[in-house]
């Protein structure tokens, strides 16, 4: 997905609530230049951006990626074309993660569930982020660490982990080929 999109949806709720971008870094802590560059420039912000935006604006965070509403129960089959997005701290970082929404459509749900590729690139910097909710992954493919706090976890084919995402954490790929896993957030309103 390209962040024209989630940039242009960020900026028509704001002026719809009235909200400048001076007052969107104030209630976010984030600067102006990077919310600037969401609707200007070719990027995806991670989760942590996107959740304080939504928080400020007053919306769920899946409200960025939701283009239509589907009927309720939700059914995303395996070989139904999924769209890509790309999470990017800066335009000029490579992509590490590959994020398909396996819950986009839903407009009324509770949780955000993603099946996510995970690749090499993403163990070069393992900057920890945090955010209220909780966070359930299941590794498919490859080898996958999860730095939780201080402690650090590595998981195969198989296993899984199940945290709150309050305390600093990190996912990146362990191997040299990419890993895949499936992700659930849940994020209190």
């Amino acid at each position: 997905m390209k962040s024209g999109k989630v940039g242009a949806r960020i900026k028509k709720m704001m002026q719809e609530k009235n909200i400048s971008v001076d007052d969107l870094a104030e209630q976010t802590g984030l600067n102006t230049e990077f919310l600037n560059q969401l609707w200007t420039e070719d990027i995806f912000p991670s989760l942590g951006p996107l959740l304080k935006i939504s928080r400020a604006l007053g919306v769920r965070l899946g409200t960025f990626l939701d283009d239509q509403v589907s009927p309720d129960p939700l059914i995303v089959r395996k070989d139904d074309p999924k769209e890509e997005i790309h999470m990017l701290p800066d335009k000029d970082k490579p992509v590490e993660l590959k994020f398909y929404s396996l819950g986009k459509g839903k407009t009324d749900r509770h949780m955000e569930p993603f099946f996510i590729e995970i690749l090499p690139e993403s163990a070069i910097d393992k900057k920890r982020s945090s955010h209220e909710g909780e966070e359930f992954i299941v590794v498919v493919s490859g080898e996958v660490e999860v730095i939780y706090g201080q402690q650090t976890h590595h998981l195969k084919t198989g296993d899984s982990i199940y945290y709150n995402s309050i305390v600093p954490h990190y996912v990146s790929c362990k191997s040299e080929d990419k890993a895949s896993i499936y992700a659930v957030l849940y994020i209190p309103e």
